[in-house]
């Protein structure tokens, strides 16, 4: 199969295509054609050397994929909803950026009706993130706050439709005008230009002073300190990566005083029952608001497989509003 390595730890053109062994589905997994696969912040930390592989998964990047079922256990796949020749989606600890891919049945899902490859490959990992720690950690409820730091990226545009599909109210910051008026025609209820505007009196402006319930944190760093300003009473704070740094100050005093509960959490060393969970849920809760177009994949553009470094040095550039994919048909 063809296949994109990462060749040695480095700037993106240490992505080259190659070829590769087709791999073989082991009990509980599934073998997917890959269509089309998404291209995600942590294949970027990978490729520079700051993301381990976990234990047992392949070397390959690539965290989501979507496609159609070519192998696996004829029992295990009935029993798992599924088929020879189903389309589908999945996320995986490794070896998306290939023609052939193999899934965790318990963490694959039926591409969402009426949606093509490209959009059903944007889905997993930013869907299966967000409903971990928003909804599954944190506990975002109807009629609740939630800011969103970085709210044009995949993650951003995912947690605004998802929030609004279970009738939270929602703030994002982004870093510039255009970026935040995209973030409004996706449905953010506000949007702050962070280069621009003091997000934590913008928050108290907007909530009258009460405050957001969640926050949804990719920032980390100094920001964190910030955020503890912008949390109701009970407010909770998920952090997801720590894009302004590992080191924080925070005002102790404050988080006892709302009662506020800070939570940090990865889901890629996460067991498959874990994440079966919430694939079940995402099935259940999520998909029916996507098919009936409700929530809608955000991509901001697609690139043939062979270009992923170009991918990835768009990533790395923040230029792009929603998902980046690599078609594997071009």
């Amino acid at each position: 199969m063809r296949a994109i390595e990462i060749t040695q730890y480095g700037a993106p053109e240490v992505l080259r295509e190659t070829t590769r062994p087709d791999p073989v589905a082991g009990p509980g997994g599934l073998l997917i054609r890959v269509a089309a696969s998404g291209v995600n912040r942590p294949d970027v930390l990978q490729r520079k050397g700051h993301y381990p592989v976990p234990p047992g998964a392949s070397d390959l990047p690539g965290l989501e994929v979507a496609g159609t079922v070519v192998g696996g256990n004829a029992a295990e796949l009935k029993a798992g909803g599924f088929a020879l020749g189903d389309r589908v989606c999945a996320l995986v600890a490794g070896g998306g950026y290939a023609e052939l891919c193999v899934a965790p049945i318990a963490q694959t899902l039926p591409s969402p009706r009426g949606l093509s490859d490209i959009e059903a490959a944007s889905l997993p990992e930013t869907f299966f993130t967000v409903w971990q720690n928003v909804f599954h950690i944190a506990g975002l409820k109807a009629g609740e706050w939630l800011l969103v730091q970085g709210g044009s990226s995949g993650i951003g545009v995912t947690a605004i439709q998802m929030a609004k599909a279970f009738g939270a109210k929602v703030i994002v910051t982004a870093g510039s005008d255009e970026k935040c008026a995209a973030c409004l025609a996706i449905g953010a209820d506000s949007a702050l230009n962070y280069r621009t505007q003091d997000f934590v009196a913008e928050v108290q402006r907007i909530t009258d002073k009460r405050g957001v319930d969640v926050v949804l944190d990719m920032v980390a760093g100094e920001v964190l300190g910030r955020e503890i300003e912008c949390l109701a009473i009970e407010g909770r704070i998920a952090i997801i990566a720590v894009q302004g740094g590992t080191k924080s100050t925070i005002d102790a005093g404050a988080v006892l005083r709302k009662r506020l509960s800070i939570v940090g959490s990865t889901l890629r060393p996460r067991s498959v029952a874990y994440k079966g969970v919430l694939a079940r849920a995402l099935r259940e809760r999520v998909w029916p608001p996507i098919e009936a177009g409700r929530i809608k994949p955000v991509i901001h553009q697609v690139f043939p497989a062979a270009q992923a470094a170009a991918a990835h040095t768009l990533m790395e550039s923040s230029a792009h509003v929603g998902k980046i994919i690599l078609d594997w048909r071009a």
